[in-house]
């Protein structure tokens, strides 16, 4: 289910001037620094940063504070797929249980973080 746009505009209120919100990512954690805690969480990619927002036990959309902030290089993940969980992510030392549709958001973000990646082999198509 995608983010609503009232989601959006409150994490962007957490993001520096200027940043763009590329990707937004929420996520429910199953474990924080390895205690088990059931919160909210957003993963916010922009095109500087990663930003990880806490959105606290009970309200879903509304994040309250920063969790942590990584440079945009830095690789999301790993994601995987438990059979009883569904997609889990870990990122800054949390395990987020996200949707399915995420993972692809979540491929894509550590491609464009990337800055590695070979030439294009075709530019002038």
């Amino acid at each position: 289910m995608p983010m609503p746009s009232i989601a959006r505009e409150r994490c962007r209120k957490f993001l520096r001037d200027g940043e763009r919100i590329q990707y937004l990512i929420p996520g429910i954690s199953l474990y924080v620094n390895g205690v088990r805690t059931r919160a909210a969480f957003f993963v916010v990619v922009t095109d500087r940063s990663i930003t990880i927002l806490y959105g606290g036990r009970f309200r879903r959309y509304t994040p309250k504070a920063v969790y942590d902030r990584l440079p945009r290089r830095t690789e999301i993940g790993p994601v995987e797929v438990h059979p009883s969980l569904g997609p889990v992510l870990t990122v800054a030392e949390l395990h987020l249980e996200i949707d399915e549709e995420y993972v692809s958001a979540v491929r894509a973000a550590n491609l464009e973080g990337a800055h590695d990646l070979p030439p294009d082999p075709l530019p002038d198509l």
